[in-house]
C-alpha cells in the first residue's frame, strides 16, 4: 500500500489535534482541558501538538482561527439571505454579537481566547474583519444606500461596537438579558448612522485630512 504524502499526513495530524482540543476547549475551558487526555484521544502524543503547534497556547489559536472561519462562513450566508442590502448587512452585524450565546463561542473566543491571548482586538484574523466590513460598507455606499467617505474608520467603529457588545454578553451574569439589550443599541446604532448619512441635508463627513 502507497504511503499517504507527507503533507497529508502532517494535515491530518493537524486536524485531530485541533479537533481534539476544540472539545476539551469547548466543554472543560482552556485552563481545565489536560494536553495528555485529548492529544491520547486523538491517537497522537504530547510531543506531537509541540511539534505542530508549539505547545497549549499555539494550539487555542489554531482553534480559534477555525472557528473564526467558520463564523464568517455562516455570517456571509446570512447577508446572501436577504434581498436588502442594508437589512443584510444589519442582519450579519447582529447575528455576530448574538453567536456570543453560544457556549463553545462564548467560552473559546470571548472567554478563554481573551485571557490568554490577550485583546481581541489584536489577533491576526482581526484584519480581515476590518477588512470585510469596509468592503461592505463601500457595496453599500456604491448601492446608494450609504454616503461615506471612509468605510476603513466607520468599519472599526462598527467592529469595535460589536466587539465590545459579545465581550459584554459573554461576560454577563445573564448573557440572554445583556444580549437583547446589545442587539437592541446596535441596531439603533447602524440605524441612526444610515439616518444621518442619508438625509439630504446631512453634513458632509470630513476625509482623512479633516477637510
Amino acid at each position: 500500500m502507497a504511503h499517504k504524502p507527507r503533507s497529508e499526513m502532517i494535515a491530518e495530524t493537524r486536524a485531530k489535534l485541533i479537533k481534539a482540543a476544540r472539545q476539551a476547549f469547548g466543554t472543560v475551558g482552556y485552563a481545565a482541558a489536560s494536553m495528555d487526555e485529548f492529544t491520547a484521544e486523538a491517537g497522537l502524543t504530547r510531543g506531537a501538538l509541540y511539534h505542530h503547534f508549539g505547545g497549549k497556547e499555539g494550539l487555542l489559536r489554531a482553534v480559534i482561527v477555525e472557528i473564526d472561519a467558520e463564523m464568517s462562513e455562516r455570517l456571509n450566508g446570512v447577508a446572501e439571505s436577504y434581498e436588502d442590502p442594508w437589512q443584510g448587512f444589519v442582519a450579519e452585524c447582529v447575528g455576530y454579537i448574538e453567536m456570543a450565546l453560544e457556549p463553545e463561542i462564548q467560552r473559546i473566543m470571548l472567554l478563554d481566547g481573551p485571557a490568554v491571548l490577550g485583546d481581541p482586538y489584536k489577533w491576526p484574523h482581526q484584519t480581515g474583519c476590518i477588512r470585510s466590513l469596509s468592503q461592505s460598507l463601500t457595496r453599500l455606499e456604491e448601492a446608494g444606500l450609504l454616503k461615506f467617505i471612509d468605510a476603513e474608520a466607520t468599519a472599526r467603529v462598527i467592529n469595535g461596537a460589536s466587539l465590545h457588545a459579545s465581550l459584554w454578553i459573554a461576560n454577563a451574569d445573564d448573557p440572554a438579558a445583556v444580549s437583547k439589550r446589545a442587539v437592541a443599541a446596535f441596531k439603533r446604532l447602524l440605524e441612526g448612522l444610515r439616518m444621518w448619512n442619508c438625509a439630504p441635508d446631512s453634513p458632509i463627513m470630513p476625509n482623512a485630512d479633516g477637510q
